[in-house]
């Protein structure tokens, strides 16, 4: 066991030093973050994703609202991460209170995207389940159809979460 913060008092620079070392030696995709939420009955639900964002507030992913993890953090605006980098033989678990980022943040992130991420964006119905991937592909030809250039708005329902740490653990 491990909650040595290798003379770091500060647990955001302490993450700093262990992020910057995942970044050097993990293969793909060192900010893969596990993110836990609970329905309001308790029930935990994890999932994958990908931070897009971190500084001394807390730390960022994005995703559609009205997907699972979107419903159950409206219910219940709590959340744990879980960072894993396996070459490093490391993990930090981070939990505290979930707030939603500004349109602001989210716009600059959505429109930093690739063109398809965008597109997939309006045409994705995140946690649904589809009959065939060909329903997939029908919804994202006429979302392209729809915005056939490079300005395409971001959906009303896809946002940022940032996770407000109260609880580090590096191990």
């Amino acid at each position: 066991m491990g909650n040595s913060m290798s003379g770091h008092t500060d647990p955001f620079a302490h993450f700093a030093a262990w992020f910057a070392d995942a970044k050097a030696s993990e293969p793909n995709d060192p900010n893969a973050v596990v993110v836990t939420t609970a329905t309001p009955e308790g029930r935990p639900s994890a999932r994958v994703v990908l931070m897009k964002d971190w500084d001394s507030r807390g730390f960022v992913f994005y995703t559609n609202r009205n997907s699972r993890k979107g419903g159950e953090l409206a219910a219940n605006p709590h959340a744990s991460l879980l960072f894993y980098w396996k070459t490093l033989h490391r993990q930090i678990r981070i939990e505290g209170p979930v707030e939603g980022v500004t349109d602001a943040e989210s716009d600059a992130y959505y429109n930093s995207r690739a063109r398809i991420s965008r597109l997939g964006a309006w045409a994705s119905l995140q946690s649904s389940t589809l009959p065939a991937r060909a329903e997939l592909e029908r919804r994202l030809a006429e979302v392209e159809a729809r915005y056939p250039g490079e300005a395409i708005p971001r959906p009303p329902h896809w946002s940022g979460f940032r996770v407000l740490p109260d609880y580090f653990e590096f191990w």
